[in-house]
C-alpha cells in the first residue's frame, strides 16, 4: 500500500495576530486529506536550539543558518468531524497550536479534543501549563494516561490546579487495550522500557479503518522490549520511531548510556535485512539537538535516506 506523506511549507505572513497565508499553501491546505497526522515538532525534550549549548550544531541557528525545530509533537486530525487530538503536550504547545489551525475546517480552534501523553519528561507533558488560569483557561479537555502519571499529575503542583480548576480531565488508559476517540480513530497504548522516574512510558498505534501508525518517541533500546519492534513495524504502514541520538559519543565529555536509546546507526543495522517495504515504513524522530539528522541537510541525512528511510520533517503530513 503506497502511503501518501508529503509536506505543507509553511509561508505564513504573521502581522498583529493574524495569520495569512500565500496562495500555493491555501491550495495545498484545501487538498489535505479527511484524516491524517501532522507532525507539528521533531526535536528532543529541550528543542532546537537549546538552553546553553554554544556547540557548532545550535550556533547554526544563532548564526541563521538553521531554522527553530520544535519539541517532538504530532495532530491527528478529522476534518470531517471537526476534531484533532494531540500527543505529547510539548513546552512549544503554543506556537504548535497556532502551527496547525491552517490545517483545521474551524480556525481559532486551540482546545484539543484530547491529548495523548507518553511519559512525563519535560517534553512531553509541560505544556499542559499553557491550558492553566494564568493561560488559555482551558475547560475540561481530555488528557489520557497511565495510572503513575495520573497519579504525577493530581499529586503534584502546578499540574494539580489543572485538576482542580477542571482545565483537564485527566483519563485512564490501559495498556495493550484499544479504545476509540470517535468513530473514524482507534487508539492503542503500548508500554515501553524507558526512565521511568515519575512515571511509566507508552508508545501508541494510531488506527484509522485505513492504516496504522506506530509512534515511539522514547525507548531505552529495542532489545530491552518485550515485543519484537521488526513485527511491530510490519504490522504497520508507518512506524515514527526513537532517533535522539545518531551515533554513540555524541554527547561529548559524557556517558550516554546515562540517558539510553536506540542510537539510529544501531536500529539501522538492525532493520537492515529488511525487506525495502517494510524499511520504507519507518521514519526516524524526536532528535536531541547534537543529531545531524536536525539538519536541513546533512551527510548522515543523506546517508538514511540512501538506506532506505526517513526522516520526520515539522508539518509532514500522514495520511490516514
Amino acid at each position: 500500500m503506497r502511503i501518501l506523506i508529503f509536506l505543507l511549507l509553511a509561508s505564513s505572513l504573521i502581522i498583529g495576530c493574524e495569520t495569512k497565508v500565500d496562495s500555493t499553501t491555501n491550495n495545498r491546505i484545501k487538498n489535505l486529506p479527511d484524516h491524517f497526522l501532522v507532525v507539528l515538532g521533531t526535536a528532543q525534550d529541550a528543542g532546537f536550539p537549546q538552553i546553553g549549548c554554544t556547540k557548532d550544531c545550535c550556533a547554526a541557528y544563532w548564526n541563521g543558518l538553521e531554522e527553530k525545530k520544535y519539541i517532538t509533537s504530532l495532530a491527528l486530525v478529522d476534518r470531517k468531524s471537526n476534531q484533532y487530538w494531540l500527543f505529547e503536550a510539548s513546552p512549544d504547545i503554543t506556537e504548535q497550536l497556532h502551527l496547525l489551525q491552517p490545517y483545521l475546517n474551524e480556525k481559532n480552534d486551540y482546545s484539543p479534543d484530547g491529548i495523548f501523553i507518553t511519559h512525563a519528561h519535560i517534553g512531553h507533558y509541560t505544556g499542559l501549563m499553557q491550558l492553566g488560569k494564568e493561560a488559555m483557561g482551558a475547560n475540561a479537555v481530555p488528557v489520557y494516561t497511565r495510572p503513575r502519571l495520573d497519579s504525577f499529575i493530581r499529586n503534584n503542583g502546578p499540574w494539580s490546579q489543572l485538576v482542580k480548576l477542571n482545565n483537564i480531565e485527566l483519563r485512564l488508559i490501559n495498556a495493550d487495550s484499544s479504545f476509540t476517540v470517535n468513530s473514524s480513530f482507534k487508539i492503542t497504548p503500548l508500554r515501553v522500557p524507558h526512565r521511568d522516574e515519575f512515571s511509566e512510558t507508552v508508545g501508541f498505534v494510531i488506527e484509522s479503518s485505513k492504516k496504522k501508525i506506530l509512534f515511539i518517541p522514547d525507548i531505552d533500546k529495542w532489545e530491552k522490549w518485550e515485543r519484537n519492534i521488526i513485527n511491530e513495524i510490519e504490522k504497520v504502514d508507518i512506524a515514527l520511531l526513537d532517533g535522539t541520538f545518531y551515533a554513540n559519543g555524541e554527547l561529548q565529555g559524557r556517558d550516554m548510556s546515562e540517558v539510553p536509546h536506540p542510537f539510529v546507526e544501531e536500529s539501522m543495522k538492525m532493520f537492515a535485512g529488511l525487506p525495502d517495504s517494510v524499511r520504507s515504513k519507518i521514519v526516524f524522530i524526536h532528535f536531541n539537538h547534537t543529531n545531524p539528522l536536525l539538519k536541513k541537510e546533512s551527510t548522515e541525512k543523506t546517508k538514511l535516506k540512501k538506506a532506505g528511510y526517513s526522516v520526520a520533517e515539522q508539518e509532514m503530513v500522514i495520511e490516514l
